[in-house]
């Protein structure tokens, strides 16, 4: 049971489901989307929902085979899927142009009334440090971590050696 205010992913309700269990969770954040509906029973951060959807889930358990819920969680989750679509959004975010202080301040300024004049103030604060922190150690004298090849997966169960070629695919 996940009884949270907010949420944004919740790792605990996927691996209570990888065990084959069904979860009750708080409908937030984006934990709707974490699982399919016959998965977990979702309520109201309230405590009177929560007690429906517990009742609820303990309707539902004779119904449940933890065996097929978990086979379904690994065709769901694949990691390195979950990683190449990770990739993905990080590859689309570096494309988005890059933006000046103040174009990024009138973006925050429009977030509310007190929110936007709280969004810049940290991004000030954090610009001044980040300018600090660049004079006390400057990028260029930060030694990168070499880039490594990892052995390709094939077939998606095991892991085989392969050129160099078919790694970059």
């Amino acid at each position: 049971m996940l009884n949270s205010l907010t949420e944004a992913f919740c790792i605990a309700i996927l691996e209570a489901a990888s065990c084959g269990l069904l979860t009750v969770s708080t409908r937030v954040g984006g934990v709707p989307e974490v699982l399919p509906d016959d998965m977990v029973v979702l309520a109201e951060p309230d405590p009177g929902d929560m007690v429906l959807a517990i009742r609820k889930a303990i309707s539902l358990l004779p119904k449940i085979d933890p065996q097929v819920m978990h086979e379904r969680m690994k065709k769901l989750y694949n990691w390195h899927d979950v990683a190449k679509r990770t990739e993905i959004v990080y590859d689309r975010a570096l494309e988005c142009p890059n933006q000046n202080l103040v174009e990024r301040l009138s973006r925050y300024l429009s977030c509310g009334a007190w929110a936007g004049k709280l969004f810049c103030l940290v991004m000030i604060i954090d610009y001044l440090l980040w300018r600090f922190l660049e004079l006390w150690k400057p990028a260029e004298d930060i030694e990168e971590v070499p880039d490594i090849v990892l052995p390709c997966q094939s077939d998606g169960e095991s892991l085989k050696d392969c050129s160099e070629d078919q790694c970059l695919r």
